[in-house]
């Protein structure tokens, strides 16, 4: 991103201590082995079987995948309720992302996003053109959508970890079809709650990720839904062969994993809560139902906390990267026995 670029994105409220010189914005997530990372919202466990199917895999991978992806889009169709031919695989969520932005938003159109998210939604608006209009992600359901190419809602929004209220969500997406605005519905983290999924509804591009449910990040396994045009859109932009083999195999096989997505809920569920409640006894902790927990360290600062958990072996997520957020840290929902040593090394 040149200069110009850069020095726009801080007068919009960005932090350029956050900003790479190509514009991206860091998102967590240690490669370390001897590092306990909080910085990333991936189930530390994996389904049962999943390692046998990945090495299964590596015979199919001597062959380009089937381009239609038939196993792959049942799975998927079946997990969020959609028809399969609804469904658009992606290298990964943010692929869907991109693919939602790219073939719906022109240079000059506005898209209104909420704030604070995830990132990449203004990057991706700005790489086509477009100018994100930021609105407050508890105030983006009463916001008008007329006169915008598309609006976005992350759901449990990503950070601060809130579900929408699906009336609400609903009549927002029904309001964005009656004007013409795309509605795009970011879903990755979804899948850890038994809220229903927009896949399939009418105006609404749902993006979806397996590889926060699963603990795969590194296979890159997501997919678009949609309808009618938007549908015609990506279908048409799709790469060929946009979804590995292994990918397709591993994420045929997880969503097939009943018992596990029912246990990492409960889970979750239970180890937030437990999180909360310490970390409430110390800190101004957001309300969440996915798998983190963001919160205003306070009179502590972020640098200090940092360096303290740092000091203990663990990463947290600096959440100053997300806009608005001036004074807070965003972390994972683990391993009990691990939740356990951060709240420890946090003083809670």
């Amino acid at each position: 991103m040149d200069p110009d670029s850069v020095a726009a994105l801080r007068a919009a409220g960005e932090s350029e201590s956050h900003i790479g010189t190509d514009g991206r914005v860091p998102h967590g997530s240690s490669d370390d082995p001897d590092v306990l990372d909080f910085s990333a919202n991936t189930n530390p466990r994996v389904p049962p079987g999943t390692r046998e199917v990945f090495e299964a895999a590596f015979d199919t991978a001597r062959s380009y995948p089937n381009d239609g992806y038939p196993d792959f889009r049942a799975a998927a169709a079946e997990f969020v309720g959609c028809d399969p031919a609804q469904v658009v695989p992606t290298a990964g969520g943010l692929e869907a992302i991109r693919l939602s932005i790219q073939t719906t938003v022109r240079s000059g159109e506005s898209v209104l996003i909420p704030a604070p998210s995830f990132g990449e939604y203004a990057r991706e608006v700005r790489l086509q053109g477009g100018e994100p209009t930021f609105v407050g992600h508890d105030e983006i359901l009463d916001a008008d959508p007329a006169d915008h190419a598309m609006a976005v809602v992350c759901t449990p929004n990503n950070p601060t970890g809130e579900c929408y209220d699906a009336d609400a969500l609903r009549a927002f997406a029904d309001r964005c079809r009656e004007v013409g605005t795309t509605l795009l519905v970011d879903e990755a983290f979804l899948g850890f709650t038994d809220e229903p999924s927009l896949a399939g509804r009418a105006g609404v591009v749902v993006a979806r990720s397996l590889t926060k449910l699963f603990g795969l990040p590194g296979v890159r396994m997501g997919y678009a839904v949609a309808t009618h045009d938007a549908l015609d859109r990506l279908a048409t932009a799709r790469r060929a062969w946009s979804m590995s083999a292994a990918a397709a195999a591993l994420g045929t096989h997880c969503y097939g994993a009943d018992a596990f997505v029912a246990e990492t809920r409960e889970r979750v569920a239970q180890e937030r809560e437990r999180m909360r409640d310490r970390l409430a006894t110390r800190f101004d902790v957001f309300p969440s139902d996915a798998p983190f927990l963001c919160f205003d360290t306070g009179d502590t600062g972020v640098e200090d906390l940092l360096a303290t958990a740092r000091e203990a072996g663990i990463a947290l997520r600096d959440a100053r990267t997300f806009r608005r957020l001036d004074s807070h840290v965003r972390v994972a929902v683990r391993r009990p026995e691990e939740n356990d040593r951060l709240l420890e090394v946090l003083d809670v």
